[in-house]
Parts: C-alpha cells; sequence; structure tokens
C-alpha cells in the first residue's frame, strides 16, 4: 500500500510539474492537462527505468563501503591504538645486536617499568675450527637424497654442511632444525613423496638394479 501511494505521489508531483511547464512554456501544446499527465507518466516511466536501478546499485556499494569504512574505524580503534600506544610508551634499553655471551638480541623497559630481553643464540659465534673433510661412501634412499638437497639450499648450506650440522646434533641428542625448518621439511616430504617415518630404515630393501642383474 505505502509503494502504491508512493508511486501515485510522484505521478501527481510530475504531473503538476509538467502542467506548470506545459503553462509557461507550452501554453498552445493542446489541453495542458491532458499533456501534463502524459509527461508526467513519462517522467515516471523514465525513473522506474533508469534511475531506479541506479539507486539501488549505488545504495548497495555505499552501504558495503559505509560498513567496510565502520568495520576498519572499529579495528583501528580497537586495536592499531592500543598497540601504537604501547609502542610509543615502550623504551628501547639496547637495540639488536650481537653478544659476546653467545646471543643475539634486544633489551626494552615496558609500561610497568620491567626491563625484558629477547633474542636467540648465535650457532657461527666462537674461533673457526680448522677441519679436514674425507670422502665417505654413503648411499641414500633416493627421495630422502633430494631431500636433502633442497634443505640444504633451503638453509643456505652445503649437502655437506647440511649433513654435518643434523649428525652432530643428533649425535647430542637434539634436533638442528627450528620450526620452520621443520614446516620445510614436511613440505619436502610431500614433494618428494616420502611416506615413511624415521623407523623405515630398519625396512629398507635396496631394489635390484635390472641393468646389472643384482651385482
Amino acid at each position: 500500500m505505502e509503494v502504491i501511494l508512493y508511486a501515485l505521489g510522484k505521478i501527481v508531483a510530475y504531473g503538476l510539474l509538467c502542467y506548470l511547464g506545459v503553462r509557461v512554456f507550452k501554453p498552445r501544446a493542446g489541453n495542458p492537462i491532458t499533456v501534463s499527465i502524459a509527461l508526467g507518466l513519462l517522467r515516471f516511466g523514465l525513473g522506474l527505468l533508469f534511475a531506479l536501478p541506479i539507486y539501488l546499485v549505488s545504495t548497495k556499494v555505499y552501504g558495503q563501503v559505509a560498513a567496510a569504512q565502520a568495520s576498519e574505524a572499529l579495528t583501528y580503534l580497537t586495536v592499531y591504538v592500543p598497540v601504537r600506544w604501547a609502542e610509543w610508551s615502550i623504551e628501547i634499553l639496547q637495540g639488536p645486536g650481537d653478544r659476546a655471551y653467545g646471543l643475539r638480541d634486544y633489551r626494552i623497559r615496558d609500561l610497568n617499568g620491567y626491563e625484558l630481553g629477547f633474542g636467540h643464540h648465535i650457532f657461527n659465534i666462537g674461533p673457526s675450527v680448522e677441519i679436514e673433510r674425507v670422502d665417505v661412501p654413503v648411499r641414500l634412499e633416493k627421495r630422502l637424497a633430494a631431500l636433502l638437497r633442497d634443505l640444504a639450499e633451503y638453509k643456505h648450506m652445503s649437502v655437506n654442511s647440511c649433513l654435518e650440522e643434523t649428525l652432530l646434533h643428533t649425535l647430542e641428542g637434539v634436533g638442528p632444525h627450528t620450526k620452520a625448518d621443520l614446516r620445510q621439511i614436511e613440505k619436502l616430504k610431500h614433494k618428494h613423496g616420502i611416506d615413511y617415518d624415521s623407523h623405515a630404515s630398519y625396512r629398507f630393501v635396496e631394489a635390484v638394479d635390472k641393468r646389472t642383474g643384482g651385482a
């Protein structure tokens, strides 16, 4: 009912406007009432044909933009403002750097006056260790060898250094890989189709070389 009343009101308004225009600019255009009604209906029809779709699209777009702006504003007020306030209130006591005690770290004083330190170990600190490398007749499972090459490349190491790192850490009962390394290793396992676990080596049986008949 409200839509019908609105449409009738628009038609009457357009008709009166057109009647005024006909009386002023086209006094000899025939019956002004008939012409005004016809022009009013035409104007209403053009509004439905063009203006209504434009209005609906613009309203939807504006609503999305307004909602996004409101969401961004709320996020900024609830997240970024406190974070920025905390950042500006924190005092940096010592910037990042390599320390003689084997750490690369930095120190700050928080909002409550506590001093905090953050850092990680530096594994290549200290004097160089002169070594002599020898050739070892090592043969690895094909997919595992491919993973070792890719892992060494990922860690910016040679295959020799990567293998030595793994052996030395294993002999001390610790793992040489960070969490990021382990995530990369999982990706490399999937890439090279390694579907066995760390205990599978006890069950490895080398395939017979068809070219030599196993000789």
